[in-house]
C-alpha cells in the first residue's frame, strides 16, 4: 500500500497539476457541450459545437480578462466573416476556391501585425475549413446555415468560459510562465557551469555552441513572461495587486541573473591553463551549478505556491570559493604575464557569482525588493492605425518570409482544393486542414511537422479503432472524446505527434456519435498523406524561404544590436550609473533577441538540403560562437555596472571605436563583402593596463571596463574572419 501511495504521489506532482490546470477550461467547455448533446438528445449538434470550441481555443492568447474579452470579440468577428464567406462559397462552388485561397493569403499576411494577430488569423482560417467540412458539398442551405450557427455558438461558449476563467484565476498564466522561466534559467546556469571545468582537451567550442543555442530558449522564456506581465501591469499601473508586484520582482531578478550568468570575464582556456593546479575553478563551477539547482527548485516553489525553504549549500559554496580565491591572491615577483592577466578576471568572476547568489537569495523575500526605478515594460503591440500600416507595409515585398508564406499557403490550398474536387472525397476538406497545419514558413519546420502529422495520424487511428472496439457505450465514448480533444491542446506545442494522435481519436469518436467512425479511418489516412505531400512540395518549390541565405543578414542585425548594447553600457558607466531603465533594458533585450534569432536560424538552416546551405552550416556555427562570446563580454560590463557614474579614461573612446567597428562589420555582412582590417579598434594585444593612467592607479571598475573592451578587441579579427566565411559560404 505504501508503494502504491508513493507512486500516486509521484505522478500527481506540481508539473502534472500544472498541465491539468492549464487545460481545465478546454475540458470544461468540451464537457459542457457533450453534456448538452446528451441531455438535449441532439447528437447532430455535438460535432459543429465541438469544432467551434476547438477553433476558439486555438485563437486564445495569454491576457487578463479585459484583454481576453477584447480579443474574443475580435475573434468572433473574424469567425463570423469566415463562416458566412464559406457558406456563400458553398452555395456557389466555383467561388469557394478563391474564397479559401484569398482568405489564406490575407490572414497569413495579417500575422505580420504580431503574435496575437497571427494566432487569431490562423484560428480563423481553421474555422473557415471547419465550416466547409461541417456544411459539406450538397448540403441543403437551411442545414448548412444551422451548422454555421452551431459552429459560431461553440466559439461563443468557449469564449465565455475563457473570459470567466481569466477573471476567476488571474495569477495562473503568470505563475506558469515564471515557473517555466526559472526552470529554463536554472538549466542555463548548469550548462554554463561546464565552461568552468579546468579539464585538459575539453571541447569548449562545442560547449559554447550548445550554450549559445540554449540561450535562445531562455530568451524566448524571458520574452513570453514579459508579454504576460505587460498586459496585466499596463491596465492599472498605479494599483497593481501584491501578487503582480511580486511577479515583476521575480522577472527583473531573472533578467539580472541572466545578464550576470551570460557574462565572460576572460577566455576560459586561459583560466583553465593558469589555475589548472588549483581547485578554485572547480569551486566556481560548483557555485554556478548549485545556483542553477536553486533556480529549478524555485520554479517548483512557484508552481506549488509555497514558501521557499532553501538549503545553505550554495551559501557555503560561495564562502569556500571566496576562500580559494583569497588563497591564491599573493602575487610573486616571478609571476607569468598570463597569470597577471588572469588573476583580476578570476576576482571579477567570483564577485559576479557572489552577486548572482545574492540576487537568488532575495527571491525568498515576500516583499519585492528588485524593482528598478523605471519598471515600465516595452509595448511591442501595434496601437495606432499608423503602427498597423507600417507593419503591413514592411512585409509587402517578396523578401519578406511572411509574404512568401502567404503566397505559398494560398497556392497550396488551391492545389489541395483541385485534388479534392478530382477525387470526390466527402471528407476532402481534411486535405486542406492538413495543408494548413503542416505547411510552415520554413522548409525544416514543414518536414518535421509533416513527419509528426503522419506518425500521429497513424497512432491516433490505431488508438481510436481500439477505443471504438473496446468501449461501444456512447457515454463512455463521449468521455474519451473530451479526453482526446484535451490531449490535442496539452501537447500541440511540445509534442505535435501526440497532439495529432489526440485530434485523430477525437475525429473518430465524435463522428461515431452520429454515424460509423470506422468509415473514417481510410479517408483520414489518405487525406493526411495527400495534404502532407502537397505541403511538402509547396515549401520546396513555391518561393522557398531558406534560412541559410538569411544568415548573413541576421548576423548583421546581431552586430548592430551588440553595438547599441555597448553604447548603452558605456552611458551607464560614464553618465548615469547603474540604472535598469527602459532604454537600457531594450538594448540588452534586443542584443539577446538578435543572438537568439541567429541561433534559431542556424538550427533551421542545418535541416535544409546541403546544396542550399553551401557550407553555411559550419561557418554559421563558428560565427554564432564568436557572436555569443562577444555578447558574453558585453554582459560582463553590464554585470559590473557601478552604482554611481565613474570616469573610464580612454575606455570611452575605445568603446566608440568598437561600436564603429561592429557597425562596419554589419555593413560588410549586408553587402556580402569582407570587413576592412582598419576596423580594429586598437591594438588587440593591449591589456587592461594600457590606459592614460598607470595600471596600478586604475580603480577596480576602470580595470573591468578596460579588460572587457580589450577582450572585445581581441575577438574582432575572429569575428571578421567568421563573417567573411559566412558570406562566401
Amino acid at each position: 500500500m505504501a508503494g502504491s501511495g508513493w507512486g500516486l504521489q509521484g505522478w500527481w506532482n506540481a508539473r502534472t497539476r500544472e498541465a491539468v490546470w492549464s487545460n481545465a477550461r478546454v475540458t470544461l467547455a468540451m464537457a459542457g457541450i457533450m453534456a448538452f448533446g446528451v441531455l438535449a438528445d441532439r447528437p447532430q449538434a455535438i460535432i459543429p459545437l465541438l469544432l467551434g470550441t476547438i477553433a476558439s481555443a486555438l485563437a486564445e492568447t495569454d491576457d487578463n480578462w479585459r484583454g481576453r474579452t477584447g480579443a474574443q470579440l475580435m475573434t468572433l468577428l473574424c469567425f463570423f466573416v469566415a463562416i458566412h464567406s464559406v457558406q456563400l462559397g458553398m452555395a456557389r462552388p466555383p467561388y469557394l476556391a478563391p474564397v479559401l485561397v484569398m482568405g489564406a493569403f490575407l490572414l497569413t499576411l495579417l500575422g505580420a501585425l504580431g503574435d496575437r494577430y497571427r494566432t487569431i488569423a490562423a484560428a480563423t482560417l481553421i474555422m473557415a475549413l471547419y465550416a466547409a467540412l461541417a456544411m459539406g458539398p450538397g448540403t441543403e442551405r437551411e442545414l448548412a446555415a444551422q451548422r454555421g450557427v452551431l459552429l459560431f455558438s461553440g466559439a461563443i461558449w468557449h469564449g465565455m468560459v475563457s473570459v470567466l476563467w481569466a477573471a476567476a484565476f488571474p495569477t495562473f498564466a503568470v505563475r506558469e510562465s515564471l515557473a517555466n522561466l526559472y526552470e529554463t534559467l536554472g538549466k542555463y546556469l548548469e550548462l554554463k557551469s561546464r565552461m568552468l571545468e579546468p579539464v585538459r582537451n575539453a571541447d569548449l567550442e562545442q560547449c559554447r555552441l550548445q550554450l549559445a543555442l540554449y540561450n535562445g530558449r531562455l530568451v524566448d522564456a524571458l520574452n513570453a513572461t514579459k508579454e504576460i506581465l505587460f498586459v496585466r501591469a499596463s491596465s492599472k499601473p498605479d494599483r497593481m495587486p501584491p501578487w503582480l508586484v511580486r511577479a515583476l520582482h521575480r522577472y527583473f531578478t531573472a533578467q539580472d541573473v541572466h545578464e550576470r550568468t551570460s557574462s565572460s570575464h576572460e577566455n576560459y582556456d586561459l583560466l583553465a591553463k593558469t589555475f589548472f593546479h588549483s581547485d578554485v575553478l572547480y569551486r566556481c563551477e560548483r557555485v554556478l551549478a548549485l545556483l542553477g539547482q536553486d533556480c529549478i527548485a524555485f520554479a517548483g516553489v512557484i508552481r506549488e505556491r509555497r514558501s521557499w525553504e532553501r538549503d545553505e549549500a550554495a551559501a557555503h559554496a560561495v564562502e569556500d570559493m571566496n576562500a580559494a580565491v583569497a588563497h591564491i591572491e599573493p602575487v610573486g615577483a616571478d609571476e607569468l604575464p598570463e597569470t597577471h592577466r588572469a588573476r583580476p578576471s578570476l576576482r571579477a568572476l567570483a564577485t559576479n557569482l557572489g552577486a548572482i547568489h545574492r540576487e537568488i537569495s532575495g527571491l525568498r523575500d515576500q516583499e519585492p525588493s528588485r524593482l528598478p526605478a523605471e519598471w515600465t515594460l516595452q509595448d511591442i503591440q501595434p496601437r495606432t492605425w499608423r503602427d498597423f500600416r507600417d507593419r503591413l507595409a514592411a512585409h509587402l515585398n517578396l523578401q519578406s518570409p511572411i509574404m512568401r508564406h502567404a503566397i505559398r499557403l494560398g497556392a497550396a490550398l488551391g492545389a489541395g482544393y483541385a485534388v479534392m474536387t478530382q477525387v470526390s472525397d466527402a471528407f476532402g476538406f481534411w486535405i486542406l486542414l492538413t495543408i494548413v497545419f503542416v505547411c510552415q514558413p520554413y522548409y525544416g519546420a514543414t518536414l518535421t511537422r509533416l513527419a509528426q502529422r503522419i506518425a500521429g495520424t497513424v497512432l491516433g487511428l490505431l488508438a481510436g479503432w481500439a477505443l471504438l472496439r473496446l468501449f461501444p457505450d456512447p457515454l463512455t465514448q463521449s468521455a474519451f472524446t473530451v479526453v482526446a480533444a484535451v490531449l490535442f491542446f496539452a501537447f500541440r506545442t511540445a509534442r505535435y505527434a501526440i497532439a495529432t494522435a489526440g485530434i485523430t481519436m477525437f475525429v473518430l469518436l465524435a463522428f461515431n456519435q452520429v454515424g460509423n467512425g470506422y468509415d473514417l479511418i481510410v479517408p483520414r489516412l489518405l487525406d493526411t498523406l495527400i495534404g502532407g505531400g502537397i505541403a511538402g512540395v509547396s515549401v520546396w518549390l513555391i518561393l522557398p524561404s531558406w534560412h541559410s541565405r538569411r544568415l548573413p543578414r541576421l548576423a548583421a542585425a546581431a552586430m548592430r544590436a551588440h553595438s547599441r548594447y555597448l553604447k548603452q553600457l558605456m552611458l551607464q558607466y560614464s553618465a548615469t550609473g547603474k540604472q535598469d531603465d527602459l532604454a537600457y533594458r531594450i538594448a540588452r533585450r534586443d542584443a539577446h533577441n538578435a543572438d537568439a534569432t541567429l541561433s534559431g536560424a542556424l538550427l533551421a538552416a542545418l535541416q535544409e538540403p546541403s546544396h542550399v546551405r553551401r557550407g553555411r552550416g559550419e561557418s554559421g556555427k563558428r560565427f554564432i560562437v564568436s557572436s555569443h562570446t562577444l555578447l558574453n563580454y558585453l554582459s560582463a560590463l553590464g554585470a559590473h555596472r557601478p552604482r554611481e557614474a565613474v570616469s573610464v579614461g580612454t575606455g570611452q573612446e575605445r568603446a566608440i571605436a568598437l561600436e564603429r567597428a561592429l557597425e562596419n562589420l554589419a555593413a560588410a555582412l549586408d553587402s556580402g563583402q569582407e570587413a576592412s582590417e582598419s576596423d580594429v579598434a586598437w591594438n588587440s594585444n593591449g591589456d587592461a593596463g594600457s590606459d592614460s593612467l598607470p595600471a596600478g592607479e586604475l580603480s577596480e571598475t576602470q580595470r573591468v571596463v578596460h579588460a572587457q573592451l580589450a577582450l572585445v578587441a581581441r575577438l574582432m579579427p575572429t569575428l571578421r574572419r567568421d563573417a567573411a566565411q559566412l558570406v562566401t559560404g
